[in-house]
């Protein structure tokens, strides 16, 4: 949170990431015993949507400020985040957001499919004074980003992997040339991925994994 210059948005996103990485070892305590396989299909069983309904599964700081950090440098006006949760990535997202337009129109298109948490994120929104920079879309995604109005700077996929395609289907015509994409745990999830490697490649984009925990896909369009 260098980047983040706005005490109070600084002072929540301190206590937001704290109670994040409590829930961290709860879901490492859940999964304790049980087999593990990166490599399976990335698709919840019932009791684990129950289990999840309420996690915040928040992105990590050093990740979450990298993401601000990139905003910021390329002067992104117009974001779509696939994941939104309680939160905490958009606040970062829309603070770029905030710094970045200056009175010019520019938003973060942010989607959240779990009714309570979309309530708590919009509390959030609210107690940083961020709200004006959000358009929160409750729902399922393969419906909420049917319509986007505006040209999209960054997108950042924070979600479960089985949607990250259906995600970019739908944003892909109205990314800007010079549009950058982030998707979080490429590095642990790297087979499961492929799909959404093979549809960016044919967009014209190309990758690397970056060395955060978990690996960050960082694609831009291929020169």
């Amino acid at each position: 949170m260098n980047t983040i210059t706005d005490p109070k948005l600084r002072g929540m996103l301190q206590t937001m990431h704290q109670a994040s990485e409590q829930e961290e070892r709860d879901i490492f305590e859940y999964y304790r015993g049980q087999d593990f396989n990166p490599t399976k299909e990335m698709t919840l069983t019932d009791e684990e949507h129950q289990f999840f309904s309420d996690k915040m599964v928040a992105l990590p700081p050093d990740k979450a400020d990298f993401v601000y950090q990139t905003c910021i440098a390329t002067g992104a006006r117009n974001i779509v985040e696939v994941g939104t949760s309680f939160g905490v990535s958009t606040l970062y997202l829309a603070d770029a957001v905030r710094r970045n337009t200056k009175g010019v129109p520019g938003k973060v298109i942010a989607t959240e499919y779990e009714a309570d948490k979309a309530a708590k994120a919009r509390e959030n929104f609210a107690a940083a004074g961020l709200t004006d920079y959000i358009e929160l879309r409750e729902g399922d995604l393969r419906e909420t980003l049917k319509a986007i109005d505006c040209t999209i700077d960054l997108v950042l996929m924070d979600i479960w992997i089985e949607m990250v395609v259906p995600a970019v289907e739908l944003i892909a015509p109205h990314l800007s040339e010079k549009a950058v994409l982030i998707a979080d745990n490429t590095a642990t999830f790297r087979v499961v991925y492929k799909p959404y490697f093979q549809k960016i490649e044919a967009l014209g984009f190309s990758s690397i994994t970056l060395p955060f925990d978990g690996g960050l896909e960082y694609s831009v369009r291929s020169p």
